[in-house]
């Protein structure tokens, strides 16, 4: 079981990159939520999975890795970054803007956000780019309200 949770966790060991392991693993995410082509369903089910898959799987990591949030554990953003673009329209500025906004909320934290990384073990790991993603997501929500702006 620590295999399977590493190989998650990790995303395939993605998270070993030595250089932005967590852009690398959203790089994934949004190569995987292309292919899905809008498939609501799978996008759904994907995310879903990736999400509690995560929450499974960075726990039992990062106890092996023995440090608080290691860099190897990207699982959370790759499941986040799937949760971008839900109810978002399926093209390519949208996907772009998404990805960019949500990497760099991702690296800043504004301080809200931040507070969730002292949560323990996985709740720390996951949550933080969970509402990350969420705040991505509502700021595309509003673009997309306002065809002026975007």
């Amino acid at each position: 079981m620590k295999k399977l949770a590493k190989l998650l966790a990790t995303v395939f060991y993605i998270g070993f990159i030595p250089i932005a392991p967590g852009t690398a693993a959203s790089i994934a995410a949004l190569f995987l939520y292309v292919a899905m082509k809008g498939d609501v369903f799978f996008h759904t089910t994907a995310t879903l999975f990736f999400l509690i898959a995560g929450f499974w799987a960075a726990g039992i990591t990062e106890k092996e890795l023995g440090k608080k949030d290691p860099p190897q554990i990207v699982i959370d953003e790759f499941a986040s970054m799937l949760l971008v673009y839900f109810f978002v329209p399926f093209n390519w500025k949208y996907i772009i803007t998404g990805f960019f906004l949500f990497r760099i909320l991702d690296v800043i934290k504004i301080p809200p956000i931040r507070k969730l990384e002292a949560l323990p073990a996985a709740f720390g790991i996951m949550t933080d780019d969970i509402a990350c993603a969420m705040l991505t997501n509502i700021i595309l929500q509003v673009l997309k309200t306002t065809p002026l702006l975007f």
